[in-house]
């Protein structure tokens, strides 16, 4: 149905791609995202429905993922948009394609809590600070970059445990993965891991290379399960045959993945988790047999 005669009027300009508006046949609020959409209005008053620059329109009640914000549209720093909007345009310099819609809302809204964290005195602990700069090198440096930026506009001292939970927001933004389920995918590669020096009694060390093999395995098959990614091993009854010790305790791994993800762990994961566990522990023996 064509909406040539819509009109939205401006109720809030919240930043430069990012307005709150009224209207449509329904006269209901929604909040419209597009490039450069903020600056182009702000002393229109109102938008068309057609107009090219709507990339995104919601409508907050409808979506129960939308309703947190509202309140916090309302009440945004300014200056916290500005910010965002820079963060935003760091990002897209860095990285092609579209940026996932939601940071838009989604980083003012942690940037905004983190200041008011930070002016309360309050600490904030990142428990997967040193494997998130390690899976996310890049995502990382923005973040970083984004910090400093924070920092100098709000007198506040970005700590690096902060850099992380940004670098989730700047890897959701180009990669469409939840933050939450980064967290979540944090939380469980760090119970594998230490299930995985429990079981078979060995040490790696922290941040060596094959700590960080086997957690960037670990974090990325996470992500494929969750997203319903199936992946193809050639090698499945070669390893179920030849590396039966490493594919029991994968086995046992994937238990506790689908356990904590809710869903079923497909064979070709187990067996490409084999696969690593068996690099790892023959590296790990050659290792202790240089050093006798």
């Amino acid at each position: 149905m064509a909406r040539e005669n819509e009109q939205f009027e401006v109720l809030r300009v919240i930043g430069n791609n990012v307005v709150m508006v009224q209207g449509g046949r329904k006269g209901k609020e929604y909040v419209i995202i597009g490039k450069g959409i903020g600056f182009a209005v702000k002393d229109t008053g109102f938008i068309d429905a057609n107009d090219q620059r709507i990339e995104k329109l919601f409508r907050l009640e409808d979506r129960d993922e939308w309703s947190q914000y509202q309140i916090l549209l309302e009440d945004i720093d300014p200056k916290v948009m500005k910010i965002t909007d820079d963060i935003i345009a760091d990002i897209a310099h860095e990285f092609s394609g579209k940026l996932n819609d939601k940071i838009y809302l989604a980083l003012p809204s942690h940037i905004q809590f983190t200041i008011y964290r930070l002016r309360g005195g309050m600490d904030i602990v990142n428990p997967f600070l040193q494997e998130t700069k390690m899976s996310f090198p890049k995502e990382f440096e923005i973040a970083y970059r984004a910090a400093e930026k924070i920092s100098a506009e709000f007198n506040v001292q970005i700590p690096e445990d902060e850099v992380g939970f940004l670098t989730y927001h700047v890897y959701s933004a180009v990669s469409n993965v939840p933050v939450g389920q980064l967290v979540k995918a944090s939380n469980i590669v760090s119970e594998l891991l230490d299930m995985i020096r429990e079981e078979r009694k060995v040490t790696f060390a922290y941040g060596s290379m094959n700590h960080i093999r086997l957690m960037i395995h670990l974090r990325f098959s996470i992500e494929r399960i969750l997203q319903g990614s199936l992946i193809d091993n050639p090698f499945v009854k070669h390893i179920q045959k030849e590396y039966k010790e490493e594919y029991k305790l994968a086995q046992k791994l994937g238990k506790v993945m689908q356990n904590s993800l809710g869903t079923e762990v497909p064979e070709e994961e187990i067996c490409f988790l084999a696969m690593h566990l068996r690099r790892l522990f023959q590296t790990l023996d050659q290792q202790h047999k240089q050093k006798q």
